[in-house]
């Protein structure tokens, strides 16, 4: 029997997570989620357990409630990048989670490098 199309991403999105903690090294986790009208990510430290900074498409200061585009995911991603440097946060890992790495998911990866995340 073929697997869903929920399945497989499923399936992805644990073979990448179980690919960076064998990578971690301590490091923190930039972790994206992207929905059909948002998009998201988190700057997690697994060790302890708690979210370091966020940024998502819901918040209105960004000036991209609702959207879902390439200019909301790099503006999401330039947030992320400041955000973390005022936690004191320079390098992370990236989890894309269950996502391809293309289109939003590599917009807001490339907006939080140049925003001084290293990736």
């Amino acid at each position: 029997m073929a697997n869903s199309k929920r399945q497989l991403f499923i399936k992805r999105r644990l073979r990448v997570r179980n690919k960076l903690r064998k990578v971690n090294n301590g490091q923190p986790r930039l972790s994206v989620h992207r929905s059909s009208k948002n998009i998201s990510a988190q700057l997690i430290d697994d060790a302890n357990g708690v979210t370091l900074a966020s940024a998502s498409s819901l918040e209105k200061s960004l000036g991209v409630v609702g959207k879902n585009n390439l200019e909301a995911a790099a503006k999401i991603g330039a947030a992320i990048a400041e955000r973390a440097k005022k936690a004191g946060v320079t390098e992370a890992q990236f989890d894309r989670g269950g996502f391809l790495f293309h289109g939003k998911v590599k917009a807001l990866a490339e907006a939080a490098r140049e925003g001084g995340l290293k990736i």
